[in-house]
């Protein structure tokens, strides 16, 4: 079934000047413009030509470490890699990946192979020094400038723009990410709630409480619970719903003072709670309706508005709603309008405060998305992720309108010790062609495929989801069992 609507908005000269006049509440209490100065040398002020590093250094998001074989998912970067660009990573990449992916027109870019014994996921810090270092300043010094386009604008990745530019004799070296205050702006849940209750209004927000203690959040869940039939906690800078334990209210109200806090204690334990974070309390709403939006923020110096890039339905599993997988929403027009309009209000919010770059915004939608109907936002991812990076694949393979797909993680049992060729060879005529226009199977992020049997593919068409569901395990079983 092909998505029915794709939005297409602006911001309204009004709208702008609300923004404006938001940013600056939230600066006054924040002080995001003077925590952002330091990095101003390296910030990118205008998109511009000329070579770019594509980093997919995760280090910022907590317990990512726990993911089988999330070492491997630095080579997502080679997904928005093209000719002239240099990609990192600390893994060698898949025997047959690289032709695969010049075969189907994704360029020829450099992989920069890094180390770094202390923390292999660290990119960044390992692009910083030895051969990686030289063969960057190399290119900075020739090109006379270096575009830095990360996975996250976090510290590390500022850092390495300064050493390339102090070793490339000056040359200049921007990076196409958020400064790391704006960036944790984007992606902290807590300051996500302050922004859109600013920007959008407080309906936009579930029922949200805060505290820094264990008894005072074992205090919260047992005030919600009387209000709502699930409530969960959620820590602030946690990525597809690892920071989160969500309770039935008729459980929660049967325990203790004691037992409930004992409950967050463990908690707090089990996601490393640093001590001092403030740690939120939600009314968790049911239901299965969770899209969200892509958005592309261009510099505010070059006069270009928030781009709205696409309104997804997210394809989650388990009782927290761990994100799987992703499609174009086939959610009613005047769902994914709101959508797109509120995320736009949002987005210009943070471009006033120097945002750049991939962004994108999760809700959940309540009630009949063809009658009674209210949306709220759960998360701000200040990055890439998820949904934008297969979206910027297809993108890139598939000319004209974007068509009907769905992406996601795929395991079976038979990929298992399978090399990327068996696994192309199995898949045959179905492995997308865009220069013939046949086969509809995209494969990314293969780095787990021998290790842990599996790999992220997209199946483009009409029927995209009874290929991944059907089509694509048949074909597996098929020829590799």
């Amino acid at each position: 079934m092909a998505p029915q609507h794709a939005p297409r908005h602006t911001l309204s000269p009004s709208a702008r000047d609300r923004a404006r006049r938001v940013a600056d509440l939230l600066d006054s209490d924040h002080g995001f413009r003077d925590r952002a100065a330091p990095f101003a040398r390296h910030r990118l002020d205008a998109e511009t030509d000329g070579p770019q590093l594509h980093l997919e250094d995760v280090t910022g998001i907590p317990f990512l470490s726990g993911i089988p074989a999330v070492e491997e998912y630095q080579h997502r970067a080679r997904v928005r890699a093209g000719d002239g660009d240099f990609f990192a990573a600390g893994t060698p990449a898949t025997p047959g990946y690289e032709a695969y992916c010049r075969r189907i027109g994704l360029g020829a870019p450099t992989l920069i192979p890094v180390r770094n014994p202390d923390d292999p996921m660290a990119v960044a810090r390992a692009c910083a020094t030895g051969d990686a270092l030289d063969q960057l300043a190399t290119a900075a010094r020739e090109h006379g400038r270096l575009t830095i386009h990360p996975y996250m604008g976090i510290e590390d990745v500022w850092h390495l723009a300064k050493t390339i530019s102090d070793a490339s004799d000056g040359a200049e070296v921007r990076v196409l990410a958020p400064p790391p205050p704006i960036t944790w702006l984007a992606n902290d849940k807590d300051l996500l709630v302050r922004a859109v209750e600013a920007a959008a209004g407080e309906h936009w927000n579930v029922r949200t409480e805060r505290a820094r203690t264990a008894s005072d959040l074992a205090d919260l869940l047992g005030q919600l619970a009387g209000q709502a039939p699930r409530v969960g906690l959620k820590r602030t800078r946690c990525a597809s719903a690892m920071g989160n334990e969500v309770h039935t209210s008729s459980h929660l109200t049967t325990l203790s003072p004691s037992e409930r806090r004992t409950m967050v204690e463990r908690f707090l334990e089990r996601t490393e709670w640093c001590g001092s974070e403030e740690v939120l309390v939600v009314v968790w709403e049911d239901t299965d309706l969770s899209p969200s939006t892509q958005l592309w923020i261009p510099p505010a110096e070059s006069g270009l508005p928030p781009r709205l890039d696409g309104v997804y339905d997210q394809i989650l599993t388990g009782e927290e709603r761990v994100f799987v997988g992703s499609r174009p929403s086939r959610l009613p027009a005047p769902v994914q309008d709101a959508l797109a309009e509120t995320s736009l209000a949002v987005a210009a919010v943070f471009q006033e405060l120097g945002y750049v770059g991939r962004c994108s915004f999760d809700f959940i939608v309540v009630g009949d998305p063809d009658g009674d109907w209210r949306a709220h936002f759960t998360e701000c991812n200040g990055r890439w992720g998820g949904t934008s990076t297969p979206m910027r694949l297809v993108d890139r393979l598939v000319p004209g309108p974007r068509p009907n797909y769905r992406s996601q993680g795929f395991s079976h049992p038979a990929l298992h010790g399978r090399s990327f060729a068996e696994v192309l060879d199995a898949v045959g005529d179905e492995v997308l062609d865009p220069t013939r226009g046949t086969g509809r199977f995209i494969f990314y992020n293969t780095g787990p495929l021998r290790p842990k049997g599996k790999l992220d593919v997209i199946a483009v068409g009409d029927d995209a989801d009874d290929a991944i569901e059907s089509l694509l395990p048949a074909l597996i079983e098929r020829h590799l069992r």
